[in-house]
């Protein structure tokens, strides 16, 4: 079994956005690179996505983002996590980011962020870097 098989995913789209392309493509992308992963659907709340990712027992959150709302779901997402005992569940992003939110969203704990043109080989080479399981 790959160390990549025992990782559990979660892939969420946050809020009003209705664009789920890109996550669609990144869950796919991380499922057949060997990664359990559960997509969440659009329009989901943080508090949603959290307690998916408790009742799955994930060990990332990839989070899909292009409403410009990410300076607040990301954080609450984190914080949410923090209040429930998860603050090791590592939590990722993508979407329409600026550049200059980006420390921002690293200051508050979210460990990588991907914007549009990345490629979904750069997203699975990050999560086999640095997203460990959780129940080793």
């Amino acid at each position: 079994m790959s160390a990549a098989s025992t990782v559990r995913l979660l892939v969420g789209k946050v809020g009003l956005d209705g664009h789920d392309r890109g996550a669609k493509i990144i869950a796919r992308s991380l499922r057949d690179a060997g990664f359990e992963v559960i997509y969440t659907g659009l329009h989901q709340t943080p508090e949603m996505v959290v307690a998916t990712a408790l009742q799955e027992d994930v060990d990332g959150i990839g989070l899909s983002i292009l409403s410009g709302a990410h300076n607040t779901i990301f954080p609450k997402i984190v914080d949410l996590l923090g209040a429930r005992g998860a603050s090791d569940i590592i939590v990722f992003g993508g979407g329409i980011i600026p550049d200059e939110d980006k420390a921002g969203l690293t200051r508050v704990g979210i460990k990588g962020l991907f914007t549009p043109g990345t490629s979904s080989k750069d997203v699975v080479e990050w999560v086999r870097a640095n997203v460990p399981s959780r129940r080793r």
